[in-house]
């Protein structure tokens, strides 16, 4: 399990929290400020696709300042497009945007220990899947069990 921390600059302090708490449980984390090789300018967009390529869940972590971001939903999109289970974490009061009420909205350390909890029994559950069916359709099955069950843990 390797989780995209996806965050706007003004959030790098929750983003930072978010990552830690995250490692607490023992997930590998990408989290872009810690990132010293990451380039400047257009070929950012494609160090980011790589990187999101080496990871396996996205947590956005959002504010009112994410309202202002270009890079928090494009991660999203990819992570999306991706199949990837992902979840958004309240680094502040903020209304969601509609398309962001579709994934588990977690608000506590607590919550963030259910995500990787319910991230890793849904991947055992789903692991022989994987003999028998392709990666695309096995991770589609994954991410869709993942949403179900982490909604249910988080009484969503």
């Amino acid at each position: 399990m390797k989780v995209f921390v996806s965050h706007k600059q003004e959030d790098s302090a929750a983003a930072t929290r978010v990552a830690d708490r995250l490692r607490t449980n023992r997930a590998d984390v990408y989290l872009d400020v810690i990132d010293t090789s990451k380039p400047r300018g257009e070929d950012l967009t494609e160090y980011l696709r790589e990187r999101l390529a080496q990871c396996t869940h996205l947590m956005a972590v959002v504010s009112e300042v994410t309202k202002v971001s270009w890079w928090v939903p494009w991660e999203i999109g990819v992570a999306t497009e991706r199949r990837y289970p992902l979840a958004t974490f309240a680094a502040g009061r903020c209304d969601l945007p509609e398309y962001l009420r579709k994934w588990p909205y977690l608000v506590s350390d607590s919550d963030i220990d259910t995500f990787v909890r319910v991230s890793r029994a849904t991947e055992s559950l789903v692991e022989h899947e994987v003999r028998y069916k392709t990666a695309e359709v096995a991770r589609a099955t994954y991410a869709d069990r993942f949403f179900r069950d982490i909604r249910r843990a988080l009484g969503q």
